[in-house]
């Protein structure tokens, strides 16, 4: 869905600026965050029609705020976003609608977040 609100929650700026980059050229509205407090304070003020969160927010845990997202607006779609693999078995990371491991190809993150807005339209 051209046009979407994105917002990435993740610690690392190198990586929110790759994200900003693609996706905005891709046709998204991109939103950002490095930490809990400006991602609760973008959700908050609303508008956002998908998530991309990082599981490690240096001191802070990305799947606590995953549970705060799904249980004030369960049908905003989360994708979880880390270099560690593991997280996908972990059954608190279940609550998000899709899973990628971190990588600089952006093409599993592309596909995944384009599946996941499809409902939405």
């Amino acid at each position: 869905m051209k046009g979407a609100r994105l917002l990435f929650i993740d610690d690392e700026t190198g990586l929110l600026d790759l994200y900003e980059t693609a996706f905005s050229r891709e046709g998204y509205q991109v939103c950002r965050a490095a930490t809990l407090e400006e991602a609760r304070r973008l959700l908050e003020a609303g508008n956002i029609d998908l998530v991309v969160l990082d599981i490690r927010l240096a001191e802070e845990s990305g799947l606590a705020l995953l549970h705060e997202i799904k249980g004030r607006t369960p049908g905003l779609p989360v994708v979880l976003s880390t270099a560690y693999a593991r997280y996908q078995d972990d059954f608190s990371s279940w609550l998000a609608d899709a899973y990628v491991v971190k990588s600089s190809d952006l093409t599993e993150l592309k596909r995944t977040v384009r599946a996941c807005l499809e409902p939405r339209r």
